[in-house]
């Protein structure tokens, strides 16, 4: 009896592909496709510039159609609402930058949809992200490796995968660049295989965080000082929900040269600017910590740290603390560090796991403690 396989289809050419694979292999496939809010709910009136358009349920609906399969439309509007869009919101006004996509992933596309294929009883689910999962027989747990397609490698917004989320979870698209796929889809005569990939924030489509916040809450955001790393008033900002760590345009005043945001005081409604050393440091503090290739992090680990999705991993060594926490030493120091954003730990193509940084920091290195030796 084939195993079966519930594909969570956004439209797009990738998780196409990926259904389409997985008939080759044998699976009894079905695609679903996520409603998770209405155009009106953010502020949006083109149909067209939102993952949850009527043209992508249709444009899966006839990938569906084409290769054999049964398609349904789920409604986690609410869920979604209330786990990723209000934690936006809110995580901007606290002056911290979330990864929206990071928590879809968590509470929706692995969450609340393996809830939804045991009711339906689907052995797996299986999306088009870019990664790979293996099963390591020498210490029994699952692992979350970097694509083949190493410009497409999603691993990172992919590293809060359980241990149980990643047994029922397939990755068709893992061992292939995107070229790749897009020929599979060409081949197959699949309506999407020249379809562009969707870049934005599904529901900040383009690209204005504020407007969204404020159209969101109701309320504009609430002008303050700029200030200097000394705490002296440079000026005033129009609310701390339009800037963010590392910007240097946009920021409504004029130096002799170059002024950087290099922090975000939420409670004092305060953008600290200062020049671009002061966006260098040697480390950060992480929390909400899910450890993927190791079960516990023991004793300290040198590891490649990613903090931003587009960035090159930098070295570093992680350290284990009271509550979860987590301290990470970068060899060299990194430039804009940035609360509320993930990062994550890799190991060569492993991910070793990954958390939210909390806040980044010097860390003062006369009482560091012993650093292991770097492979």
């Amino acid at each position: 009896m084939s195993k079966k396989a519930m594909v969570a289809m956004s439209g797009g050419v990738d998780s196409s592909v990926a259904a389409s694979i997985l008939l080759d292999q044998g699976f009894e496939v079905c695609g679903v496709t996520l409603k998770l809010f209405s155009n009106s709910d953010i502020d949006i009136t083109d149909s067209s510039r939102t993952c949850c358009s009527l043209e992508d349920v249709e444009d899966a609906r006839r990938v569906a159609y084409k290769l054999g399969f049964e398609h349904y439309v789920f409604n986690f509007g609410t869920h979604f609402q209330n786990t990723v869009m209000e934690r936006f919101v809110c995580e901007y006004l606290d002056g911290r930058t979330p990864n929206p996509c990071i928590d879809c992933n968590r509470f929706i596309k692995f969450g609340k949809l393996i809830d939804r294929a045991d009711l339906m009883g689907q052995d797996y689910i299986a999306t088009g992200h870019y990664a790979r999962i293996k099963y390591n027989t020498e210490t029994g747990r699952y692992e979350l490796l970097k694509a083949k397609d190493r410009s497409k490698d999603q691993t990172y917004v992919l590293y809060s995968l359980t241990q149980s989320e990643l047994s029922r979870t397939l990755l068709p698209l893992g061992d292939m660049l995107k070229s790749e796929v897009r020929e599979y889809a060409q081949h197959h005569g699949l309506v999407n295989a020249e379809k562009p990939d969707s870049q934005d924030i599904c529901f900040v489509s383009d690209g204005d965080y504020a407007r969204f916040i404020e159209f969101t809450t109701g309320k504009k955001s609430e002008p303050g000082d700029f200030v200097d790393t000394e705490g002296n008033v440079l000026g005033r900002h129009k609310g701390i929900i339009h800037y963010t760590i590392g910007q240097r345009r946009g920021i409504g005043i004029s130096f002799n040269g170059r002024k950087y945001v290099v922090d975000k005081d939420a409670k004092t409604n305060t953008v600290v600017l200062g020049d671009e050393t002061d966006l260098y440091k040697n480390g950060f503090i992480a929390d909400n910590v899910n450890w993927i290739s190791i079960e516990q992090l023991n004793e300290p680990m040198a590891v490649a740290v990613k903090t931003r999705y587009s960035q090159i991993e930098a070295p570093a060594t992680i350290y284990s603390g009271k509550n979860g926490i987590v301290s990470v030493v970068f060899d060299e120091p990194q430039r804009a560090v940035t609360p509320g954003q993930a990062a994550v730990f890799y190991d060569g193509d492993k991910v070793v796991g990954g958390g939210t940084i909390l806040k980044s920091t010097d860390f003062d290195f006369t009482r560091r403690i012993a650093t292991p030796t770097r492979k």
